[in-house]
């Protein structure tokens, strides 16, 4: 117990994250494996770790960079859609599926990370409710872009066309991304164990990074901006490095989420999706990791686990996060959690002394 207090925060704070994250894998794989979890279950553990890696990510520039970010979902449908043309582009190779899911992943966050500095650029100057306007406008953007695209691979290459199918001119082939109706005959290649892999990067690249140089300015500018400025740090290139870092992640889930699905369509990628992981973040806590996950896990969950109730299940899930946001903003059940830990603290310190004395003796 003495060596639990005396570890750092960023100690603890890794432990709890991977300790999570490895638990679940260790229970939920062998279970998955011997069918003993049901099929509706089986099929949400994907997506629970695409908005777990979203939400981390979102976290990022939301919790510790202080700025509000409403196009996350815009990130997210670049690297899904990216994912899928990579794939196509790989469909007569024999590669092995997780190949070519690995380069789903690193082309979605590649191009996902330069439509961050893209959009970063020109942007990431404003603050507050600017900044979210404009990344929420550029979510929408993205959106009818893609409705509007169409996109084929044959023997001669990509084709690209913003009409129609027949203007891309496939040669014994079918167009990959077919504008409003989006993606199909998607290959069904991403598993819980690669998303498990991806959660657990993208943990390592945002622990890493907030606890490195770079991070420390991050949270700076959050802290007090005319101070961080003040004393030197270049607010623009820490809040473009933090926005392009959380894009890139939010491209490579995307490319992971859109592998889990035959087919896919840009409306998925709307702005409730955007609003949802912002819902993660702020009812796990922002700037706490191991709370995002733990929100993201259960909120994520909840409508089907509420799925019995019918009708009322989705107002159940608005009561539930009233109910939390309330608890988490009330200064006497704060003061009553403070009081139990300080309790158990005290406990933990009367045992530990006996202890000693006792061995002294």
């Amino acid at each position: 117990m003495e060596k639990i207090k005396n570890m750092s925060k960023f100690t603890r704070t890794n432990i709890e994250c991977y300790g999570m994250v490895l638990l679940a894998f260790v229970i939920l794989l062998p279970l998955q494996n011997a069918g003993l979890i049901s099929y509706s279950i089986a099929g949400q553990l994907v997506p629970i770790c695409t908005y777990i890696v979203m939400a981390v990510s979102l976290n990022l520039t939301v919790g510790f960079l202080g700025e509000l970010s409403l196009g996350h979902a815009g990130f997210m449908s670049v690297g899904a859609f990216s994912g899928v043309i990579a794939v196509a582009c790989l469909k007569n190779t024999v590669a092995p599926d997780w190949t070519k899911l690995l380069v789903a992943i690193i082309v979605g966050g590649i191009l996902a990370g330069v439509a961050g500095l893209i959009v970063g650029v020109p942007v990431i100057r404003l603050r507050g409710d600017y900044l979210a306007i404009v990344t929420l406008a550029f979510g929408e953007i993205i959106k009818n872009i893609i409705n509007c695209l169409y996109v084929g691979v044959d023997k001669n290459g990509l084709h690209f066309s913003m009409t129609s199918a027949d203007e891309l001119g496939l040669v014994d082939a079918s167009p990959v991304l077919k504008g409003p109706q989006g993606a199909t005959g998607i290959p069904k290649i991403s598993t819980f164990t690669s998303g498990v892999l991806l959660i657990l990067f993208t943990l390592f690249v945002v622990l890493n990074l907030i606890n490195s140089k770079t991070g420390r300015a991050v949270t700076a500018i959050r802290d007090n901006r005319i101070a961080a400025e003040s004393v030197g740090i270049n607010i623009t290139r820490y809040k473009l490095t933090a926005f392009v870092i959380s894009a890139i992640l939010a491209g490579m889930a995307g490319a992971l989420y859109a592998m889990n699905f035959s087919s896919i369509a840009a409306r998925k990628f709307d702005f409730n999706t955007s609003i949802l992981v912002l819902v993660f973040v702020v009812l796990g806590g922002m700037g706490n990791i191991p709370g995002t996950i733990v929100a993201t896990t259960l909120l994520y969950m909840l409508p089907e686990l509420l799925r019995q109730f019918a009708d009322y299940r989705m107002l159940i899930y608005a009561v539930v996060l009233i109910v939390v946001m309330v608890a988490t903003n009330s200064e006497r059940i704060k003061l009553f959690a403070d009081k139990i830990k300080a309790r158990f603290s005290r406990e933990e310190d009367i045992t530990d002394a006996a202890g000693k004395g006792g061995g002294t003796k």
